[in-house]
Order: C-alpha cells, then structure tokens, then sequence
C-alpha cells in the first residue's frame, strides 16, 4: 500500500523496463562465456588445492565486490561446502598484492567498464610472480573479459554474477579431485574419495551449462521482480526524493554478502555522476570497529540497532539488506528505525521471513528465490534501480 503522504508513481513502468532490459545483455554475455569460465574455474580450484588463496581487489564501488568476493568464498552458504581462503586488499591493492602474491595464488582485479589502471598495474605484477589472474574487466590475464555493458551498474551486476557462478563452479571441481584418502580395494566405487587425480575434463561442458542456466534464472527473477516489485521500487524513491527534501539521510545494512551490497548502495548513492547530486547515506556495515565492539560489548543483535540510536532521526530512511528476512540484528535495526519515526524500507529474498510477517518494512522488496546468490544478483539490479529512479525524479 502507499505510505500516507506519498503518491503512487508512473515511474513504475520505467523501472519495470529498466530491470527487463538488462536480460538481454546478460544472456549474449553468459552465452559467450561460459565455456572460457568453466575453464576458469577448474584452474582456481586446482590452485585451491594446491594451497592456493584468493586475492581480490578493487577500488570504489568496486571494492565492495572484493568484500564480497572474500565472503563468499571464505564463509560459504550452501552447506557443507568447505571454506576457501581470500582476502579483501583493496585498501591498498599494489602494496598489499605485492606483498603477499605466492605462485599458487589466483588474484582478480575488479573495476568500472574501462578498466582501472591500478589494478591493471597489481595484476600484473601478480602474473610475474606466477599467480593466475582475473581481470574483471581486463585485456590481459590468464582469464580476462570485456565489460558486458558501458553502463557502470548493469556491468558491476553481470559482473557479481560471474564471480558468484565462479564461487559455485570451483567447489564442483574441488568435488571432482581427489580427496586423499586410503580406500583400499573399493576405490573404483569411490573414486573421488581416493589419492588418484581424477580427470575433470569430462564436466567442463557440464559446468559451462549450469553457468547459461544460472544466467537464465536470474532473467526470470528480473521479469518476476519487474512485474511485483516496480511499484513499491518507485514508492521507495518518492520516499527518498522527500526525506532528501527535509535534509534526511538513508541508512543502509546487512550482514556478510548483504553488507557488502548496503556498503555498495552507499557509495553509488554519494558519488554519482559529474554534475549529479549526491544522495546522502551512509553504511551501518562498513565499520569495522564499530561492529565488533558493539557485538562484544552488547551482543550482535545490537550491530545496527545501537548505530540507528546514535544516527536515526525522524524522517531519514532505513534500508535494510536481508535474503532471509529472519536475522536478529536486521530486526532489531528495523524495530529501533520505526521508534526513531523513520521509514523503512526492506529488499528480501524467499518470503519476506519475519520483516514481512510482523510488518517491519514500509515497503517491503522482496525477490522471491530460496538461493542466496541469485537472490543477491537480482537485488542489486533493484537497488541500482532505485539509485536511478531517485536521479530521475
């Protein structure tokens, strides 16, 4: 329903239209490449296994991919997949790459359509050491694309689901190696469990067609999320445009990949394009000081919440970040915003979880998917979608 005071909008079919059109780019660039990342991900699982870490870098928005590059692969969500060493060293790519790269090492660079020369320079220093590369986007590496879009937000979406088709692959091959283990005489019935290297070549063509179907379903969620999702998207913005108004502020949040999407939000909503105003907001989740001392002290329920009390006011506006919908800290900053008098607003994956069944969002945005990475694609699409509609006003 709209919120009392804030008129439906047509921007709606322009947002509509704006989530579908991205389909048909993702999908010749899907199409393209799945094969080359196929490939790609049997080469980084094979340096995993080999001790490999995962070095990940960028700048600006583009540094919160690294974060959620480094998330995913250390801390995994499907079950029982094991943790993968990598690290986030945007902070100070050439030094901190420098310092660290080991042959064994597979090291991605992430960066705006024309590529950024900072990681350029990083990268290649970590190909003379032997490290494999990838360049996203890059003209050299021992795996480099071309950015699929000129456009810097459908790029960086095309992009977090590459790397996230990336995170899902390499776990395939891993699956496929050898285990190490001693199975004697029944080693031909469990062959991955054995010492012997097992041939993975047989599953290239396999994995590159999982990549096009993953592709695929993240088109359906964006048609999905055009058609239910397009007014609310709008809402979102006049409610935006009007607490801009009033000198308010947008306070984004969320935990582990979530987190990293609130601080990517951030940015984009501060450094627009020249001659474009900014939208003032601010990440509860970029702080790391703020986080585990609140989470020590208090407890981690208290992570956003206690951050709202120092920096809510009246008509600013919450967004919380969640693909469950159920975790305890993303309520409990909802509950504190509402006491504040601030709006809020909600991006959800599966149902909706608790935030909808106890109406804690203004406008509820929610991707209906029970897989965390396509539910994450599609949100991104959404939020830069909103970024958009905010400017467009």
């Amino acid at each position: 329903m709209p919120l009392p005071g804030v008129p439906s909008s047509a921007s709606a079919a322009t947002i509509a239209a704006s989530l579908v059109a991205r389909n048909p780019v993702s999908r010749a660039f899907f199409d393209a490449e799945a094969d080359r990342l196929a490939s790609a991900s049997r080469d980084m699982a094979d340096r995993f296994a080999r001790g490999g870490r995962l070095l990940a870098a960028g700048r600006g928005p583009y540094a919160t991919d690294a974060q959620h590059v480094a998330v995913e692969f250390i801390h995994p969500v499907l079950v029982g997949k094991r943790a993968l060493p990598a690290l986030d060293l945007s902070a100070a790519p050439r030094a901190w790459i420098g310092a660290l790269v080991r042959p064994h090492d597979i090291v991605m660079g992430l960066g705006p359509p024309d590529g950024d020369e900072v990681i350029v320079e990083a990268l290649d220093s970590a190909r003379s050491a032997g490290a494999q590369t990838v360049a996203l986007p890059g003209r050299t590496g021992s795996y480099a694309v071309s950015s699929p879009s000129t456009e810097a937000f459908i790029h960086q979406e095309l992009i977090e689901i590459l790397y996230h088709t990336l995170w899902e692959t390499v776990h395939v091959f891993l699956e496929h190696r050898e285990a190490g283990h001693d199975v004697g005489p029944a080693g031909f019935l469990y062959p991955y469990l054995g010492k012997n290297v097992q041939d993975t070549t047989s599953i290239l063509s396999t994995v590159a067609a999982s990549i096009r179907d993953k592709a695929r379903v993240d088109e359906e969620l964006r048609e999905r999320a055009a058609f239910d999702n397009a007014a609310a998207i709008a809402e979102a913005a006049l409610v935006v445009r009007r607490s801009m108004a009033r000198g308010g502020t947008v306070m984004a949040f969320g935990n582990g990949g979530s987190a990293t999407d609130a601080n990517d939000f951030v940015i984009d909503c501060v450094s627009p394009a020249p001659g474009v105003r900014p939208i003032p907001a601010i990440s509860l989740s970029a702080d790391p000081a703020n986080l585990t001392a609140i989470a020590n002290d208090i407890g981690r329920d208290a992570i956003f919440m206690r951050q709202l009390i120092a920096h809510g006011r009246t008509g600013d506006v919450a967004l919380a970040i969640s693909t469950s919908g159920g975790s305890g800290n993303v309520i409990a900053g909802l509950e504190a915003a509402r006491r504040l008098g601030m709006v809020t607003i909600a991006l959800l994956g599966h149902d909706g979880g608790e935030v909808v069944r106890r109406g804690l969002a203004d406008l509820p945005i929610v991707v209906t998917c029970d897989y965390i990475p396509r539910i994450q694609e599609v949100q991104a699409s959404i939020y830069h979608t909103l970024i958009d509609a905010v400017h467009a006003g």
